[in-house]
């Protein structure tokens, strides 16, 4: 057949299903005439459309009437098969009109000629693998360490790569080929169950993208991220808030991160999520994980006395730092010996939050040691220095093995670095005036982490999927260690019990604070210091969270409504913790 005219075909074809020329033109609405002509070979070039209505009555292809080997219609397949492979490139730029203008233009001339049908279902094949390859990609950057970052840099040019080798072979040899290509379509299937495969793709796609574009929040319910990016300049700006960093987290990966507002508000410096920003007591929590490194290597133990490790008496030592290490004020101390590891970051130590606190500035224990919570600094640090000398380490260098280096917190430590200088955020009062920074304080457990809020992301990403530790340490850090009753953690009011808490049975952790919740256990760790408020809360069995940074004495004064309205978190003590909101 494949040498046989128009006619020839035309006739073959009828006859063989046994229509009479009448017959086919009430099939086609096609006149008899018309048929006879083409019969008779009276019409050299006969209107495509025409052909179409013979070849679906006649229940064929087109191909099968119409030898397409005149040069005019050369041209015009050249043309339109370069736009079906050339066109995808614009999915660079608008995501996935690398898809959709291909699809756009095989349904428009796939009918035309075969070759259409099968180039466009190639280059759709290949198209909808290359996007989800892409998001496959994506999904290896944020959670493969080193390897994922090569997948993801270099799956886009190895797919711009196959278009182009395309491009030139289909002007060269009128064929393509694509490797990797999934065959969500077939030239040969119907149209039915093209369609079908089509609208499910569309679906997932839309899907996808809606994805992309909320945050779903501990009670199920969704936000828009744009809608809590207007939220968080609303509050900010009501608050007289001077910068601030919030990341979400969702499914254990952080899904949104706005860093708003200035690093110098006098300047108008913008502060970014590289900015060095002073921790806190956010040092707290990272020092936690550290300690239970060293619990897991078998270094020190929870429970065994801290003095035990050492040859002599804490208080016989000669300080080495200005002032963090010196226990000579423990010589006449009966309760000290007794602090472990436990009672430090569960804080039952019995010191005091700082030495310095006290009417003679002397460092003492108050209490029992286990027996009764109390904030304190001195504990972590007095941990601290045992752990130094039993390792022979710093605080900076156990960090740096143990966590930065880990994570690739390549911006973060214990001690104020030179590097720093180029891109750091000042304190700011209640007024928006900057405080002095403090860049010359030794590194202490407790309280001198230097980060940004890429680093201290990265941080909690690693907590959340517990990362550096086993799954039983991170049960017994997030696990109550000591109820908590009073009335608020800080200033008088912490020498006054309450039940208020009874129902999220408020207690501390290792470092972490503990609250029970209808979505499981809540761990959070605030920060707190001269122009500096930070909150974290994590909740580990639904891989949700969220991180506020703020460098603003107004911070605390957002987080009771930025907490609801991100991720519908109404179970933080804000009261406890004294989180007065602004209004």
């Amino acid at each position: 057949m494949d040498n046989q005219s128009l006619a020839e075909r035309l006739i073959y074809h009828r006859k063989l299903k046994g229509f009479s020329q009448e017959k086919l033109s009430h099939e086609t609405n096609v006149t008899v005439r018309t048929i006879q002509r083409i019969e008779n070979e009276e019409v050299a070039n006969p209107h495509l459309n025409t052909i179409k209505l013979l070849a679906v009555a006649l229940d064929i292809e087109v191909d099968q009437l119409l030898p397409l080997n005149n040069p005019k219609e050369e041209t015009i397949k050249k043309k339109w098969l370069l736009l079906l492979h050339a066109t995808p490139i614009l999915g660079l730029f608008l995501p996935p009109c690398n898809v959709l203008i291909p699809l756009f233009l095989w349904i428009h001339k796939r009918d035309d000629n075969p070759i259409y049908n099968k180039h466009g279902v190639k280059v759709i094949n290949f198209q909808i693998t290359a996007l989800l390859l892409a998001i496959a990609s994506f999904i290896c950057l944020v959670t493969i360490e080193k390897w994922g970052f090569f997948i993801f840099i270099l799956t886009v040019p190895i797919c711009v790569a196959i278009v182009i080798f395309n491009i030139v072979y289909v002007i060269q040899k009128d064929k393509c080929y694509y490797p990797l290509a999934i065959p969500f379509l077939s030239a040969k299937s119907n149209r039915a169950s093209q369609a079908s495969l089509l609208v499910v793709f569309l679906l997932i796609f839309s899907c996808s993208a809606n994805e992309v574009q909320t945050i779903e929040r501990l009670d199920g319910s969704m936000v828009s991220k744009d809608s809590l990016t207007e939220k968080i300049k609303q509050l900010t700006k009501a608050a007289n808030v001077q910068g601030m960093a919030v990341a979400v987290f969702n499914s254990n990966q952080p899904v949104y991160q706005n860093i708003s507002g200035y690093k110098d508000f006098t300047k108008k410096l913008v502060f970014t999520d590289s900015t060095n920003i002073y921790g806190a007591s956010l040092s707290k929590a990272v020092f936690s994980i550290l300690v239970m490194k060293l619990v897991e290597d078998n270094i020190i133990d929870l429970d065994t006395p801290l003095e035990s490790y050492l040859p002599k008496k804490m208080y016989e030592y000669a300080p080495q730092t200005r002032w963090h290490d010196d226990y000579s004020d423990l010589k006449q101390d009966s309760l000290y010996h007794k602090i472990t590891a436990r009672m430090c970051l569960a804080h039952t130590s019995g010191f005091a939050n700082w030495r310095f606190i006290e009417p003679d500035k002397k460092l003492k224990v108050h209490d029992i040691p286990g027996t009764k919570y109390s904030y304190s600094g001195e504990g972590f640090v007095y941990l601290q220095v045992v752990l130094e000398k039993i390792t022979g380490k710093g605080l900076e260098e156990l960090a740096q093995e143990i966590i930065f280096k880990p994570l690739q917190m390549k911006n973060s430590s214990y001690e104020w670095q030179s590097r720093f200088q180029n891109d750091f955020a000042f304190g700011h009062t209640k007024a928006g005036k900057t405080y002095h920074k403090d860049t010359d304080n030794e590194p202490r457990g407790g309280s001198t982490l230097e980060t940004t809020a890429s680093d201290y992301i990265k941080f909690l990403t690693g907590v959340l999927n517990q990362k550096l530790l086993t799954k039983e340490s991170y049960d017994e850090i997030f696990s109550p260690q000591i109820r908590i009753k009073s009335v608020k953690n800080f200033g008088p009011d912490a020498k006054l019990t309450t039940n208020k808490y009874d129902a999220i049975n408020l207690s501390y952790g290792l470092g972490w604070v503990y609250l029970k919740t209808p979505y499981g256990k809540a761990v959070s760790k605030g920060g707190h210091g001269d122009g500096f408020q930070h909150y974290s809360i994590l909740f580990p069995e639904t891989g949700k969270g969220i991180l506020i940074m703020t460098n603003s004495d107004n911070g605390e004064s957002i987080y009771k409504e930025l907490l609801e309205y991100s991720i519908a978190d109404k179970f933080t003590p804000w009261e406890w913790s004294n989180y007065v909101p602004y209004k």
